[in-house]
């Protein structure tokens, strides 16, 4: 196998490993047979040891990326484990306490910014590999508003219910702390929390029905292209400005696995790429092919990223 360097930009993902749960926010053992703090030993894993990767699934930016890495770290010699867990406060949790080595999809700019006061000091950074991401709203596009202003006054139409994600998630405490707030909606709308999987299936039916909804989004995201949905203006800003998408890794990290944060420090991607590749690992083809959707990336994109790795026959 060889590390080659190119001046292109994209993403990639790869096998379907075991997946696991974290039992707690810290502590205990993982399930693959290691004891808290020797996660990175390669003992029982590659020749290079072994990097615990934590991701929420529905969240389908780190699920992509989550892959994309298992492919290459498992090509340069590590052995990667999948950690599924459910909401963004037990992945912080985990990196701050070595639980998991790494976090391939966090937003520590603006939507993650309390994780990263609370628990930055024991966090590294390895780097941003997307600049545009964005937290939205967004309603059908039969819908006869364009802004969450115009939400104000209009409660009926949706039946007073914003439809949200995970309760823990920082979309969904911009939403309640900052969007609800400024656009005095308190009172008139209830936001409705569960889980991605939940809000989307909500946005299928209302579709599908033809009636109005109201979802919080965000971008990059498959579901903005794959319903008939148009993102509402925020004329205050109460949703934040566009950050940039970075790969967390546990205090030490490059210093533990100094050709593993190599490679990720050199993957950068843009609009094109990482639609392309989320779209193959989400729809294209979907779970238990990750494998195939991450071989097919790499196809079309073969010079994907400046560190990729590849194999030599």
């Amino acid at each position: 196998m060889t590390l080659r360097r190119n001046r292109t930009m994209t993403l990639a993902g790869a096998a379907l490993a075991t997946t696991l749960t974290l039992a707690a926010c810290g502590g205990g053992d993982s399930g693959g047979g290691e004891s808290e703090g020797d996660s990175g030993e390669a003992a029982a894993g590659g020749a290079e040891g072994t990097i615990t990767m934590g991701f929420i699934p529905s969240w389908t930016d780190g699920l992509s990326t989550a892959y994309l890495l298992e492919d290459q770290l498992t090509k340069l010699g590590y052995e990667v484990e999948m950690e599924e867990l459910t909401e963004a406060a037990l992945l912080y949790t985990g990196l701050a306490e070595g639980d998991v080595d790494m976090y391939p999809s966090a937003w520590p700019e603006v939507t993650h910014a309390q994780y990263m006061e609370e628990y930055g000091d024991q966090i590294e950074d390895l780097g941003a590999y997307y600049d545009n991401a964005k937290l939205t709203f967004a309603v059908p596009s039969y819908t006869e508003i364009d802004s969450i202003a115009e939400l104000t006054g209009n409660a009926d139409m949706f039946n007073g219910q914003i439809i949200g994600i995970e309760p823990g998630a920082g979309l969904t405490a911009a939403t309640q702390d900052s969007v609800m707030p400024e656009y005095e909606l308190e009172g008139d709308y209830e936001l409705v929390t569960s889980s991605t999987s939940a809000m989307l299936t909500e946005l299928e039916s209302a579709i599908n029905d033809e009636e109005d909804i109201v979802v919080t989004l965000w971008q990059p995201f498959w579901a903005n292209s794959a319903f008939d949905v148009k993102t509402l203006e925020d004329p205050e800003g109460a949703l934040g400005e566009a950050e940039a998408l970075h790969f967390l890794g546990t205090e030490g990290f490059s210093e533990e696995f100094p050709e593993a944060a190599e490679l990720i420090a050199g993957i950068q991607l843009d609009d094109e790429e990482y639609g392309a590749l989320e779209d193959m690992v989400v729809n294209e083809y979907g779970e238990g092919q990750y494998e195939e959707a991450v071989d097919a990336f790499l196809e079309e994109y073969p010079d994907a990223f400046d560190t990729i790795v590849t194999e030599e026959g």
